[in-house]
């Protein structure tokens, strides 16, 4: 029997080589373009909303689902998040939590403390959650304390999971934090902060980080950064957000982005089972 030429068995084993490739490539439409279910995906959200009225309108202003979370004690809070959820941008609550080193008796009203009994807890996180029109989700403010306290976590987790409605974002302002574990345990959609856009807030700052959240994105799949309605803040975000279609990005809301992760996770797992 004759055999196959050289050529032709390298060819063979070259196509082999190349079928995950080319299965990867018959995915995406005939005019190039990606599938949205492989864009990389960015989320914003703007924190500390509530107290001043015109810094809170400017940010509500920013092109696209940017999320704005809302302090509850804010004195324009409520008139705020109506107005946000007009304009169809996801309303989040900005939950005081205690922080490292703050002493029980100087906490504000509205804030979770870790010494709190249950009954205190649960009544100021409801209270909370009342206080802000449309909320369809919780991020902490602060709280580098409570959210390494697992018996808080859990009581805030279970909250939300019995309210049904509530998304958790960790604002991941300590390394030890417990809270993203516990949303998952307790079953809360939930997602963690990747990005600080204006630690450092100037223009040059912002951008440098926006570079970095978009950097995350393209190599994860998706990335969440958080900010401040500082104008060096808004500034950018003014510039950047429209440019992010060119780039091969897209801006979504924080529940979207949930939803991407937690997908992107099951997939992985499927593909890691035997």
């Amino acid at each position: 029997m004759k055999s196959r030429p050289a050529w032709r068995q390298q060819w063979s084993t070259l196509l082999l080589l190349c079928l995950p490739v080319l299965a990867w490539a018959s995915e995406t439409a005939e005019d190039g373009v990606v599938p949205a279910a492989r864009v990389p995906v960015i989320a914003l959200i703007i924190d500390d909303l509530g107290a001043r009225a015109t810094r809170g309108r400017r940010a509500i202003e920013l092109p696209g689902p940017v999320a704005m979370s809302f302090l509850p004690g804010g004195r324009h809070t409520a008139e705020l998040a109506r107005l946000a959820h007009d304009r169809d941008k996801e309303v989040m609550l900005h939950m005081p939590m205690q922080a490292l080193g703050q002493k029980t008796r100087h906490h504000h009203a509205g804030e979770l403390m870790a010494e709190m009994p249950q009954p205190e807890f649960l009544d100021t996180l409801a209270r909370n959650i009342a206080a802000v029109p449309h909320v369809s989700g919780i991020n902490n403010h602060r709280g580098s304390l409570l959210t390494q306290t697992s018996s808080n976590m859990a009581w805030l987790m279970q909250a939300l999971f019995d309210h049904g409605e509530l998304f958790f974002i960790d604002s991941r302002t300590t390394a030890e934090t417990v809270a993203a574990d516990m949303a998952v345990a307790y079953g809360v959609p939930s997602a963690s902060r990747n990005v600080f856009l204006d630690n450092e807030a100037t223009p040059e700052a912002v951008r440098r980080q926006f570079r970095e959240l978009v950097k995350r994105a393209r190599r994860d799949g998706s990335a969440l950064a958080i900010g401040h309605p500082h104008p060096a803040t808004l500034k950018v975000l003014n510039e950047e957000l429209p440019r992010l279609e060119a780039q091969g990005l897209q801006l979504v809301p924080v529940a979207q982005l949930i939803e991407r992760q937690k997908e992107r996770r099951l997939a992985w797992q499927e593909s890691s089972s035997p």
